[in-house]
């Protein structure tokens, strides 16, 4: 059931609770050694465990990671508030302006847009905003703390922008061909530098490949490793029931379980 506490009370609450972790007089002595750089990466993975909670469609999960990824929100704001910098009203007070002047169409005009109309406005608007903050260059403004295959994607929808891309997805297939020849071509020498080097070109393919179909790349490889982590259970439930472990079978034995748990996905027979 929703909270019988306004909005404001609630996160006047939550906002008072931060403080009082962060108290120098009787906080957390864990909280109290944290900064920005520490409190980061839990950032990232509670905006990733917000993602899991919705692919699994599992609301009352939802509702525990969206207060966990705000209390980060509240976290950073109080850290930045004890260095004089800004508090949480100011951070949200900047989104809500940012909104507001990013849909014209909503707040200022009666000019009607579709989607795609939309997208592109929104993406000139930030276009003339990383110019206001000085940071020049098709590519300037892309986070280097992204997963390197959303930054990929980033990367390269923004170079698309200038025509700078490749036309179609078969013709990213095409390099895809071409750069797992150059990493077929590497084996033998097994250099780690040169095989690092054309590991790195073949994910930079498959990310491309990824954005030219309309798909999220990370979405795709975490949706890849639930299905490994799936498959491979059923390989050891499998054997479980005979009192035995991967270890005990062959590589023959586990691909062939491998390919039952397939066909069972897909309710073959």
């Amino acid at each position: 059931m929703p909270s019988a506490l306004s909005p404001a009370d609630a996160l006047n609450r939550l906002l008072a609770t931060m403080a009082r972790l962060r108290d120098p007089v009787g906080g957390c002595p864990w909280d109290l050694v944290q900064d920005f750089a520490t409190i980061a990466p839990y950032t990232i993975e509670e905006a990733y465990e917000v993602e899991d909670a919705i692919h699994r469609g599992d609301r009352g999960a939802l509702l525990d990671e969206l207060g966990d990824l705000l209390f980060q929100t509240v976290y950073h704001a109080q850290m930045a508030e004890e260095e004089g910098a800004f508090a949480f009203a100011d951070v949200a007070e900047t989104i809500h302006r940012k909104m507001v002047l990013r849909h014209p169409h909503v707040f200022a005009d009666s000019e009607a847009r579709t989607a795609a109309e939309q997208t592109q406005a929104w993406e000139a608007q930030k276009a003339g905003e990383r110019a206001a903050r000085a940071e020049t260059g098709t590519l300037a403004g892309i986070p280097l703390a992204l997963p390197a295959l959303t930054r990929a994607q980033k990367l390269t929808r923004r170079a698309g922008r200038v025509r700078f891309d490749w036309p179609d997805a078969a013709a990213v297939l095409d390099k895809l061909e071409e750069e797992a020849a150059e990493l077929r071509a590497e084996l033998p020498t097994a250099d780690p530098a040169r095989l690092a080097d054309e590991v790195g070109d073949l994910l930079f393919v498959l990310a491309n490949l990824a954005r030219k179909l309309d798909l999220d790349a990370e979405a795709c490889l975490r949706g890849a490793n639930r299905k490994f982590e799936r498959r491979f259970g059923v390989i050891e439930a499998t054997l479980a029931q005979d009192g035995r472990t991967p270890a005990d079978v062959s590589l023959e034995q586990m691909e062939e379980l491998w390919k039952q748990a397939k066909r069972q996905e897909r309710g073959e027979t």
